[in-house]
């Protein structure tokens, strides 16, 4: 085993793969942009292997695309592509909330005692829900998408006590904002399309209210359907 704090091939993959991935969400890889194995590896000074084997991992993710004779691109996403997966995963969360109803949620108190391990995480997640809120508020989308992604991931892992189901929504959420973050750039009023009911749908959570939480996130997904109805209508 190596040392603590040693870099593995597999650390190494998966650092290459997030930094990819910041690099898609920032806008900086442009869908339809396309790079080779090689390229990557000169840009991060590694060898090709665990590059190829990063880059294989968002193929999977469906961030990239891959082309035999011309390497990796970065997938568009269109309009269509962008409702299924509002809908996906309006179905998913939906369903687990509903999953709690008509009978409320657990009870969790928020508490930052370390013996209340889910009122501990539901501390965190009301901060980072706050954060992502604020940033929502100021248009400020870099900030938000960090926070918005986190968020999400948490709070998903929390209600649905499920890792799978968690980790299908995250895949969802980022593949949203990837098709998300060019189109938003370019709104003169950005900020009047972003989100920011962050910290009502975890006080809903955080009181037990599983009809509460439905109301948010259905307006969260019509909100996002509203958008793109938006987008078919300039691209016409």
């Amino acid at each position: 085993m190596p040392a603590s704090g040693a870099v593995t091939r597999n650390t190494l993959r998966q650092q290459i793969a997030d930094a990819l991935r910041d690099e898609v969400l920032a806008g900086r890889l442009q869908p339809g942009q396309e790079f080779t194995v090689k390229q990557i590896a000169e840009q991060y000074g590694v060898s090709a292997t665990p590059v190829r084997e990063a880059l294989v991992d968002l193929c999977a993710q469906g961030l990239l695309d891959s082309d035999q004779h011309r390497g990796f691109r970065v997938h568009q996403y269109s309009v269509d592509d962008y409702r299924r997966i509002v809908e996906a995963r309006m179905l998913v969360v939906d369903g687990i909330f509903r999953r709690h109803a008509p009978a409320a949620l657990p009870p969790r108190p928020p508490s930052a005692d370390p013996d209340l391990g889910v009122g501990v995480a539901l501390v965190s997640i009301r901060r980072r829900g706050e954060a992502a809120a604020r940033a929502a508020r100021a248009g400020d989308l870099d900030v938000l998408i960090g926070y918005d992604i986190r968020y999400w991931r948490e709070l998903a892992r929390l209600v649905a006590a499920n890792d799978y189901i968690a980790d299908f929504l995250h895949r969802l959420r980022v593949q949203a904002w990837v098709f998300s973050v060019p189109y938003l750039r370019s709104e003169r009023e950005m900020h009047g399309w972003l989100w920011s009911g962050h910290v009502d749908l975890v006080d809903a959570v955080t009181r037990g209210d599983a009809e509460a939480a439905v109301a948010v996130v259905r307006d969260y997904n019509a909100h996002s359907l509203e958008w793109a109805d938006r987008l078919d209508s300039r691209t016409r």
